[in-house]
């Protein structure tokens, strides 16, 4: 039986009512009990589908105030575990929180007040809502493509996944986390994302609603068919350099400060026909792609053209060692400057803050010279 990948889950919260006062002897009843998301690692949207009872999830209520307890017990409150990643709505897609670090914690529904002297002595209702949970995948890497161009041979090669490998489109109909480990432990993860086609920002095909799962990275890397794709007999034909240039043309459509990321590209299946003479013909393209897309048609220029760090030709299928340690080395090497510079922009944002602030004391402490 097939298992769909869940990524947005609703559900209905409601906070506690709060118990009932006690007028006679000025008692107050105790607090509904709140409603709190939690992050916790190991966990996907699927198993809290399933834990859960009911998509409608209420706090207990408040205990009422009675003479032998004139302060009623506040209600316990209810937990939801998430898995890490998860961003949080209202039902008018207004954004409540983000839970991305392990124990990570965001009030969706508070309780009721007990019943006082203020509320007639009644306990109010605790708020009630529809929220959605969305979930964002959190890895370093984004793999971008289309349909069996080599993804999820790459994530075997790379990393301790096992992801269906075939020739036909649509083998990763779910994405795919995978880590690559390094001799001195380091680590770094990488998303594989179902394959994008024409449309997909539009809804078509089945990669559209994962591009949400590139937000996160800290590089995208493009992997393409030296041969171009064609998803079937019915459709056109795309070189290797259109289907960059179509990926490109997606991802801006859905996001074009995605385009802004790190990215690099490996061009996959050298070991078929008549691949290094379209190499050596197209490398010069994706070593400035604007110029290639300039002669594409209108329809399919992006307005921001991707930059590439890396070229990697290499054919993944033959599972060459070196190959795959050079690449690993590339990827470590670009996401550690990456890192290197966002450390100096943020530490640099830090000095000017503080420089500013210094500046405004000695401003507001100078004598003025009339």
């Amino acid at each position: 039986m097939l298992k769909i990948f869940i990524d947005t889950l609703r559900l209905h919260v409601r906070g506690g009512t709060g118990g009932a006062g006690l007028s006679r002897y000025g008692g107050i009843g105790g607090a509904g009990g709140n409603i709190y998301v939690v992050a916790k690692d190991g966990l996907t949207l699927e198993s809290v589908a399933q834990t859960l009872k009911s998509k409608r999830i209420t706090a207990e209520p408040g205990s009422d105030s009675s003479a032998r307890g004139i302060i009623g017990l506040a209600g316990k409150d209810k937990i939801i575990t998430v898995p890490r990643g998860v961003v949080i709505y209202n039902q008018n897609e207004v954004l409540l929180g983000e839970l991305n670090e392990e124990d990570s914690k965001l009030l969706v529904a508070r309780g009721g007040l007990g019943g006082s002297e203020q509320t007639g002595y009644c306990g109010l209702k605790g708020e009630s809502q529809v929220i959605k949970l969305d979930l964002k995948l959190i890895a370093d890497i984004g793999l971008v493509g289309f349909p069996n161009a080599g993804k999820s041979t790459f994530l075997k090669a790379v990393s301790n996944a096992k992801p269906k490998i075939a020739d036909y489109p649509f083998t990763t109909i779910r994405p795919k986390l995978g880590i690559i480990k390094y001799s001195d432990l380091r680590e770094i993860t990488v998303a594989d994302l179902p394959g994008l086609i024409e449309g997909a920002h539009m809804n078509i095909g089945m990669g559209h609603k994962f591009l949400k799962h590139i937000e996160r990275t800290k590089l995208l890397l493009f992997i393409v068919d030296i041969q171009g794709f064609q998803l079937s007999s019915k459709h056109v034909r795309r070189s290797c350099l259109d289907t960059v240039v179509l990926l490109n043309k997606e991802i801006e459509l859905y996001k074009p400060d995605l385009l802004k990321m790190p990215a690099m590209i490996i061009i996959n299946k050298l070991d078929t026909d008549n691949a290094d003479s379209i190499l050596k013909e197209i490398k010069p393209a994706l070593q400035d792609l604007s110029k290639y897309v300039s002669t594409c048609p209108e329809e399919m220029q992006p307005e921001q053209v991707v930059h590439f760090i890396d070229i990697l030709p290499t054919s993944l299928i033959s599972k060459n060692k070196n190959n795959i340690e050079m690449i690993k080395y590339r990827i470590r090497k670009i996401l550690d400057k990456y890192e290197e510079q966002k450390h100096a922009v943020e530490h640099g944002n830090l000095d000017s803050r503080l420089m500013e602030r210094i500046k405004r004391r000695l401003e507001e402490h100078t004598p003025t010279v009339v």
